[in-house]
């Protein structure tokens, strides 16, 4: 039987799969991780290194790597070996083969998936075992990665969408003396063109195996090419990379434009993957200094600007960013859907109802429902209600269409009354049956972008990081607003509260909404809990406070007595 060690250690066999314990398997991965946060913030890089080669060596690291990899949605998608592990017998003899020693990837297997412009993204598909190794490797760089980001770089990172973005454009943009004009960069290229030799000498992890993966080539039409430069896109590890290789420029602006007061350049930078924004007092000063300052930047990681979608904007007229417009009417600052959004997703909501035409109109709900809901609801923080009344109105001229075809001899009123019809005040909902496999049927309605109700997004601290325990209950606070703003997950809360019926479990009075309330996670995510309803109870806000503090204090006794260990 292996023994698992407070580390995680991997003794010499491995159990069955359906034996493993999950749960303590995340919580040794996330002390190690919590230990390697601090080690980098105190800039220990010895220390970070030798807790990396714990975690990549540990078997509580090497079995999350692998159930990662053949639970995500890329599980029945093979490598150039065209091997899957999709059987528990696969997944035990991978963990024993996930070693360093005799390691070596295979190439990468290439396809191609359209862009929004008409051109082809690259694809790099690596091997399972290769993606499990990326899997294991990424559980230790991404803590470092996190304590070191750009505090305003938000794509690939935990607990980070664009909507912070936006936030973020909205909180340095909005004032009267914000700044006016607007750089919007755009890298040529970004993840084909990084610089291997940069990236060697400054990714903080086991140096020879991100040469392997960065040497390791692709195969496309059965001919073999080399790497010489970039990061595979479709790697696991390739976007946390691609961020340490970018990281490093918005503090370089902060210390060359560092002027405060009314002789403030006003320069501040916003980036998610490899678009983004950088504002400035004047259109001279984005151009003369803060262009060549970028532009050298880049050129040291082996990059260059998109000279067709580099380019400087007044606030006035507006730019493009991240599907929003942002622009400013009278002075005003405001935040909604782009043209070009807007037409990427009718286009795509009209391909579904014409590649539909014979279907049933419950069917056809079922397949429109969530393209419909996911668009809204990440619409739903900027001023958007406008564009979702025009985007419902589309929708409904091309369901009209699609109802007319299926019945052409119809009279309008027939067809109007079969499909269409007056629910819960709404005009004009379409909807349709739905037959569930035991032959019962449910009447299904079209989700209409309108009753989305529009929300201010509460923008993440800068330098919350989800990995160390200090920022525990931010997070958990974090998680408690989401769930309220979603009608579906409100209701998770309300049985959270009837099953603790209404009393807090710390001090065994009632909870009410005079008292308020938090959403406590019963172990820590950041030791491998999770947000599920059995590792989450009620507590008033003050006592929600008494538990952490009474957490926090036993954390930082643990880690005196650790370093005087040392």
């Amino acid at each position: 039987m292996t023994v698992v060690t407070q580390a995680g250690a991997l003794s010499r066999s491995v159990p069955n799969w359906q034996a493993i314990d999950w749960p303590s398997a995340r919580c040794s991965v996330r002390r190690l991780q919590a230990r390697i946060v601090k080690a980098t913030q105190e800039k220990r890089w010895g220390k970070v290194r030798a807790l990396q080669h714990l975690l990549t060596h540990s078997f509580s690291g090497k079995a999350l790597a692998v159930k990662q990899v053949t639970e995500n949605s890329g599980k029945r998608t093979p490598g150039v070996d065209r091997v899957l592990w999709n059987t528990p017998a696969k997944k035990e003899a991978a963990i024993r083969e996930l070693k360093q020693r005799g390691y070596q990837p295979l190439p990468l297997r290439r396809t191609y998936i359209p862009k929004s412009n008409g051109k082809l993204r690259p694809l790099g598909i690596p091997v399972m075992k290769d993606r499990a190794m990326q899997a294991l490797y990424l559980l230790g760089l991404d803590p470092v990665a996190e304590a070191t980001a750009d505090p305003n770089s938000y794509a690939f990172r935990k607990s980070r969408s664009t909507a912070d973005a936006i936030e973020q454009c909205f909180n340095v943009l909005a004032r009267k003396h914000s700044a006016q004009w607007i750089l919007e960069g755009d890298i040529t290229a970004c993840f084909d063109e990084l610089s291997h030799p940069w990236m060697l000498d400054h990714i903080p992890m086991d140096r020879s195996i991100l040469r392997k993966w960065l040497k390791a080539g692709f195969i496309d039409k059965n001919t073999l090419h080399p790497t010489n430069a970039g990061t595979p896109q479709g790697g696991i590890i390739s976007p946390v990379v691609a961020n340490l290789t970018l990281d490093g420029l918005e503090s370089l602006l902060r210390e060359r434009f560092s002027k405060s007061g009314r002789n403030s350049a006003l320069v501040n930078m916003i980036r998610y993957a490899d678009d983004f924004i950088i504002t400035g007092r004047t259109k001279e000063l984005l151009e003369s200094e803060v262009k060549p300052l970028v532009t050298e930047f880049f050129k040291a990681r082996g990059l260059e600007l998109s000279q067709e979608k580099t380019r400087i904007t007044h606030i006035d007229e507006g730019f493009d960013f991240l599907g929003q417009n942002v622009r400013k009417y009278n002075g005003k600052l405001l935040s909604k859907p782009s043209r070009k959004n807007v037409k990427a997703f009718l286009d795509k909501v009209r391909g579904v109802i014409k590649a539909n035409k014979q279907s049933t109109a419950g069917s056809l709900i079922a397949q429109l429902n969530p393209i419909i809901r996911g668009w809204a609801y990440n619409h739903r923080h900027g001023c958007s209600k406008a564009t979702f009344s025009k985007v419902d109105s589309a929708i409904f001229d091309c369901l009209w269409e699609w109802a007319r075809r299926r019945h052409s001899k119809k009279p309008s009123r027939w067809i109007y009354k079969k499909y269409f019809g007056r629910l819960d005040g709404t005009r004009n909902v379409f909807r349709g049956v739905n037959r569930s496999a035991d032959g019962t049927s449910k009447i299904s309605r079209l989700f209409y972008t309108a009753s989305v109700s529009i929300v201010r997004h509460v923008k993440i601290k800068k330098g919350a990081n989800p990995y160390d325990p200090q920022w525990e209950s931010y997070f958990e606070r974090r998680l408690d607003l989401k769930m309220e703003a979603h009608p579906k997950k409100r209701q998770l809360l309300v049985r959270l509260w009837l099953g603790q019926h209404g009393l807090c479990t710390e001090c065994g009075h009632k909870i009410t909404r005079t008292t308020g309330w938090r959403s406590h996670l019963i172990t820590w995510r950041v030791y491998g809990g999770t947000n599920t309803m059995h590792n989450r109870i009620l507590l008033h806000p003050h006592c929600h406070k008494q538990v952490h503090d009474r957490a926090d204090s036993g954390v930082t006794a643990s880690r005196q007595e650790a370093s005087k260990e040392a």
